[in-house]
């Protein structure tokens, strides 16, 4: 089963899709596999992390803020934005699908873990997924 998820982001940072990935598996029938999602775009990635603490995220984001600045100055690729190239090394160094197995029809996360797309952007965007339960 292969499925097509589209959100709005309101720019920069981490957004939980967990419920969405969830009920995606919910409804393809498949009781045992995997389920892969793949996000369809270069400036953004996904992440497996807690979800119980939003400070944790707050640490993430700064830390990624200090290890890849937005600083246009740094980068030779300016011609989308400033904020563009620095949102393709972020997503380089992170991971644009994850796997993640499906036990008795459901996500087999651990007690903490949420899916997380990473918004390497500023403003607004439409970010397109695919969900593959298998």
């Amino acid at each position: 089963v292969n499925v097509e998820l589209e959100i709005l982001v309101e720019g920069a940072g981490l957004y939980d899709l967990t419920q969405r990935v969830s009920g995606i598996v919910s409804s393809s029938g498949v009781d045992e596999g995997l389920v892969t999602i793949f996000v369809r775009h270069t400036s953004a990635s996904l992440i497996i992390q807690e979800n119980a603490d939003p400070s944790v995220l707050d640490d993430l984001q700064a830390w990624m803020d200090r290890s890849v600045p937005q600083d246009a100055q740094l980068y030779a690729h300016r011609a989308e934005g400033p904020d563009d190239m620095p949102a393709h090394i972020r997503a380089a160094i992170t991971s644009t699908s994850i796997t993640i197995p499906v036990m008795d029809g459901r996500l087999a996360l651990g007690t903490w873990q949420g899916i997380f797309l990473w918004e390497h952007r500023r403003g607004p965007k439409e970010r397109k997924f695919i969900v593959s339960v298998h």
